[in-house]
This record gives C-alpha cells, structure tokens and sequence, in this order.
C-alpha cells in the first residue's frame, strides 16, 4: 500500500509543475490586461504604467513565474490582484461551498446510480431501459437548462426550495440542505445514468462468469452473491466511474454556481479568469491539481484493497 502512495506521490510533483506551467504561460497569451481592468478606459499612461509596475507586470513572465514558485515553496500562492487579499484565505472562504456540491452530489449519484445498475442487471428487462433512458437524458439535456426547469417549477411555482443563495450548514442544517437540493439533481442528471450503466455492465459481466454458475449451483443464496461475490467483483470499474465523476464534477460546478448564485470555486474561477487575475488562477489551478492528484491516489487505495494481486504489483 505505501508503495502505491510513494508511486502516485513521485509522479503527481512534476504533474503539479507541468500543470502550473501551463496555466501561468496561457493565461498571459490571453486577451486582457489586470492593470486596464482596475483603471478603467480612462486612465494616462503615468497611471498605466503605475499599476503595472505596483503589481509586478513589467517583470519577465519567466521571472514572475519563478517568484511565484518561491512563494509556493512558502506556503503562499500570493495575494489577488482586485483586492489584495491572500489566495489562500479566498480559497478556503469558497471551498467549502464547493466540495459540499460536490461530495453530496457523488455520494447522491452513486448511491441511485448503483442501486439502478445492480437491480437492472439483476431482474433486467425494464430496468434496464430505465437505466440506459436515463443516462442518454443526463446527457443530451442542457445542465443550464434543467436548473432553469427546477427553478421555475420547485422554486417559483411551488415556492418550496431557495432559488439562488447557500446557508452555511452551522447556520441552519436543514437550510444548508435545501440550498443543496437543486444543483445536486442538476449535478446528479448525467452521473447517475452513466455510474448505473457502467454498474449494470460490470454486475452483467461478472453475473455471467463461470464461477458465480458455480456458488449458486452449490446453493448460495441470491443476496450473497450479488453483493458479497458479484459487486465485489465488479467494484474496480464502478469505483473507477465514481471517481472519473467526482473529478468532473470541478469544472460541473462552475454552471451550477453561476445558476443558482452559489459562493464557491467555480464562480471565482469565472470572475477570476474575466478580471485576469493571475494569482487566484494559478491558485485554483494548483488547488484542483491537487484535488485530482488526492482522488486518484484514494481510488488507487481501494483498488488495492478490492484486488490483493495490485498490492503486489
């Protein structure tokens, strides 16, 4: 097990630097300027080249990018360029917005995703068209427009859950969850579909396997085998799945925030990427690197525990 983690550990510190690199070098091919964005069109050129040389403009982008790498060394991503502010403290202002969406839409999807895929691998027929329908509407349907459908029928018709806004859970719990609800099912539309029908594929194929023949012939009972032999078997694809939507749900939550006007990192990545502030970018950037680098480590660790023979690999 630790040499699986001191593998993915060896191979995510040159992933970060490439990554962090590449960010840097694009945003600045990109069209805007921070120092137009904070004076406005009406500025002389004394002021212009004031604010650029306050925030460290003039300096070659490979000296800029080296400062910053320093200061990561430190602990310290800079500060935004709008408001001064550490990085690091808007991050962790916004973060927990954002993995909120983001955990409970993963364990919502998973949890309906699963159960649709090993009952209609399982009775099949029906279940199986439910799951295949619900899939392709997951994904041909607009997100964008299946929260504007929510809203108008659950937040504006039946004035049942907020439309816009996010309570903290330690201000109210139930209010927390209500602000949730809706840009989770937004969120969940295209997973459950796709974690379901790669559930039902991997359950299918193992169902079928000459060994499972085998314990029911020996007079095993139905649900130990489905969930004791079968999804054990079938787990290492399904946690794959899992984990390939957690990742995909970073950029997922940047329309869902937009919406319904959540605080968290998606939003800033829009605000921050409209107002080219270089700092906050690189930060996030760095910031889901890592979070990627965190999940597939995690689905790395379970892949050992599920199969014995990958711990000795």
């Amino acid at each position: 097990m630790l040499k699986i983690i001191g593998r993915r550990f060896l191979v995510s510190l040159p992933l970060v630097l490439i990554v962090s690199m590449l960010s840097f070098f694009l945003v600045l091919l990109t069209h805007g300027d921070p120092a137009v964005v904070i004076l406005g069109m009406n500025h002389t050129p004394a002021e212009y080249e004031a604010v650029r040389e306050k925030l460290g403009l003039n300096e070659p982008a490979l000296t800029r990018y080296e400062h910053w790498l320093e200061d990561l060394g430190h602990g310290d991503l800079g500060v935004s360029i709008f408001n001064s502010e550490p990085v690091l403290k808007i991050l962790k202002g916004r973060s927990g917005v954002t993995f909120s969406l983001i955990i409970v839409t993963t364990v919502f999807s998973s949890i309906v995703g699963i159960g649709l895929g090993i009952a209609s691998a399982v009775r099949r027929g029906l279940l199986a068209r439910i799951v295949d329908v619900t899939s392709l509407l997951g994904m041909a349907l607009p997100n964008f427009w299946v929260a504007l459908v929510l809203i108008a029928i659950f937040s504006v018709s039946l004035r049942f859950l907020p439309a816009i806004g996010y309570v903290q859970p330690g201000t109210s719990l139930s209010g927390w969850l209500k602000s949730l609800v809706l840009p989770v099912i937004v969120l969940s539309a295209p997973a459950i579909g796709i974690i379901g029908q790669q559930t039902r594929s991997s359950m299918l194929e193992v169902l079928d396997s000459p060994y499972i023949r085998t314990l029911r012939a020996g007079g095993l009972g139905r649900s130990s085998i489905i969930y004791r032999h079968a999804l054990r078997n079938a787990a290492i694809s399904i946690i794959t799945i899992v984990g390939l939507t957690f990742v995909s749900l970073l950029s997922g939550t940047v329309i869902a925030e937009t919406v319904f006007a959540l605080p968290g990192l998606g939003g800033l990545a829009v605000q921050a990427t409209s107002q080219h502030d270089l700092p906050v970018i690189q930060g996030l950037v760095l910031y889901f690197t890592v979070i990627v680098i965190i999940v597939n480590l995690i689905v790395d660790v379970v892949y050992a525990w599920l199969n014995p023979r990958i711990r000795l690999s």
